[in-house]
């Protein structure tokens, strides 16, 4: 069994910790995925036989780490699905970013999603196809010696690449970020999802899971 944090587990839902550059679902590439990676988990410890039922409710980007939540039964999907569909699924991530940011703020954009490149751009309102992009951030901690801040970040919306655009929009490019960053070619990007809250989909019961990245790397800016 490839290694797999498991951070909650009952008969409805799995929570897990999604490794960084790993795809949430099979794409393209044919690397190994968070589905497929569940699903074999789950095969192996019920000892399963055939297919087993896992439902994909929500995603993070392929070079993002965190807290995903995926149901075992249709019906814990069609709920969960719908929790994302009203925003009362919440996800709250941790960003290390360029520069020394304010205290905290909201961010407010226009994005565009340009398919040939798989990029989101910031753009006028009045743009065909432009989405209300929304989040507020927190400032945690900032080094001075490497000028770099711990960004706490709650997003508002869901649009494709949010987090990574707006902050690089905003003069904060999010260190290690290949596509929109100014720092840290090369390097693991720092953005992680930390916290996930649902309400579980049978008890009703609203549930918070919480996961930290290793402070190792870029991440020591937590210790």
């Amino acid at each position: 069994m490839q290694n797999l944090k498991v951070i909650y587990e009952d008969n409805h839902i799995i929570v897990v910790e999604k490794t960084p550059n790993i795809p949430s679902q099979a794409d393209k590439t044919g690397d190994m995925d968070m589905l497929t990676l569940v699903k074999n988990y789950i095969k192996e410890k019920y000892n399963k036989p055939g297919n087993v039922y896992l439902g994909l409710v929500h995603r993070l980007d392929r070079p993002v780490g965190g807290v995903m939540v995926f149901a075992k039964t249709s019906k814990a999907a069609s709920r969960l699905s719908e929790q994302v569909r009203t925003k009362s699924l919440k996800k709250v991530y941790l960003a290390v970013v360029d520069g020394k940011v304010e205290e905290k703020g909201i961010l407010e954009d226009y994005l565009y999603k340009d398919e040939r490149n798989n990029m989101s751009k910031v753009v006028s309102a009045t743009k065909k196809n432009a989405k209300l992009a929304k989040l507020d951030y927190e400032v945690l901690k900032y080094n001075e010696v490497k000028d770099l801040s711990l960004l706490k970040v709650n997003l508002h919306t869901g649009r494709h690449h949010q987090i990574r655009v707006q902050l690089s929009n905003f003069g904060h490019s999010i260190f290690g970020d290949q596509k929109y960053g100014t720092r840290g070619k090369g390097k693991q990007i720092a953005l992680w999802a930390y916290s996930l809250t649902i309400m579980h989909p049978t008890t009703k019961e609203e549930m918070t899971f919480e996961d930290f990245p290793e402070p190792v790397g870029t991440w020591c800016i937590l210790k």
